[in-house]
């Protein structure tokens, strides 16, 4: 009997390791009647106000939703065949590879035509956002300095003074962030810049980060001076950070992500996953967006800003950097660039 029990110890600790981590939860709504489970990477705070309007007219309906990074939503949903009604994701990328292995269903409504083509992959991805990847400054680190407006700026300012960002700079750790992984393989499809950007990075022991929150954070908190390929519209949201940090969107270019939602196959409450989905195609797509639309720029004033602005493209060739091969040999080359000895 003691090695049964051992045996199911190792067991249930084997699944606590491997389950996806939780970066926070909460739930809307009363604590009986239909509930709606969404898995997200946007933080809940940035959400909040457009599930408390899809609430107000849902009296009897609550929200679980629960909050992961890109690469946990995707291994929750395809790895562990965890239980939840939609996924919404700043990586594409993933978002793409769920609905082209078949963990997604159709959603057709009055409200899905709002969406552009580019915007709708298939009526499996929809898009709610475009937001940039920017490059997140402090402000009393580059006093006297001016604020690069291009990588190769920012290449020749840490460049001329190692010794002032050695230990200062900061990116996403592309090996574990789904968007990071996004953000660096566009980089690299767009750009030979980028690779020498990761080489001068890696030269000053950049440190790496999960997600945009904690960058911003660590810029704002003097942890870092600069911190490259942040989403834009975290730090803009952050207006108690606008004296500590600038927000650049680099000029030769800036890559834009779409925010999407998909209704998972296995979803027990598909009528609920359309209607937010559909609620949240209202909210950006309106014109004007919604009141309680909670990013900066709605989808169509921000493609049209001009043409330093890069969206990426939302259908399979988001797949080609998700190839077993493609990937480990993308990461090698930026492990080999960022992580020097």
């Amino acid at each position: 009997m003691r090695h049964a029990g051992l045996s199911l110890c190792l067991i249930l600790w084997a699944c606590a390791v491997s389950a996806f981590e939780i970066e926070g939860r909460e739930r809307f709504g009363p604590v009986d009647g239909r509930v709606l489970r969404v898995l997200s990477t946007t933080d809940i705070d940035i959400l909040r106000p457009l599930i408390d309007s899809f609430l107000r007219a849902r009296p009897g309906v609550a929200i679980d939703y629960t909050v992961a990074s890109s690469a946990q939503v995707m291994q929750a949903i395809a790895d562990e065949g965890e239980r939840f009604d939609m996924t919404l994701s700043s990586a594409m990328d993933l978002q793409v590879k769920l609905a082209n292995d078949g963990f997604t269903r159709a959603h057709r409504s009055a409200w899905t035509p709002m969406v552009p083509d580019w915007a709708n992959w298939r009526d499996h991805v929809f898009a709610f956002s475009q937001e940039t990847a920017a490059i997140v400054i402090s402000r009393a680190a580059f006093s006297g300095i001016a604020p690069p407006r291009t990588r190769q700026e920012l290449i020749d300012v840490l460049r001329r003074d190692p010794d002032k960002f050695r230990d200062r700079v900061g990116t996403y750790d592309v090996a574990v962030s789904g968007l990071g992984y996004l953000f660096a393989t566009q980089d690299a499809r767009t750009a030979e810049s980028f690779w020498r950007l990761m080489e001068v990075l890696g030269s000053l022991r950049v440190k790496l980060y999960c997600c945009s929150g904690e960058m911003i954070e660590a810029v704002a908190n003097g942890q870092i001076d600069v911190a490259y390929n942040v989403l834009g519209s975290y730090a803009r949201a952050r207006r108690d950070l606008a004296d500590r940090i600038v927000v650049i969107e680099p000029e030769e270019y800036t890559n834009m992500m779409m925010r999407t939602a998909v209704i998972l196959k296995d979803s027990t409450e598909p009528e609920l996953a359309g209607a937010f989905t559909d609620h949240l195609i209202a909210a950006a797509w309106s014109v004007p967006p919604a009141p309680e639309y909670p990013f900066q720029d709605p989808p169509q004033s921000v493609r049209a800003l001009g043409s330093t602005l890069r969206p990426i493209q939302l259908g399979p060739g988001l797949l080609v950097f998700l190839d077993t091969l493609k990937r480990n040999r993308f990461l090698t080359e930026w492990g080999d660039a960022v992580k020097q000895n």
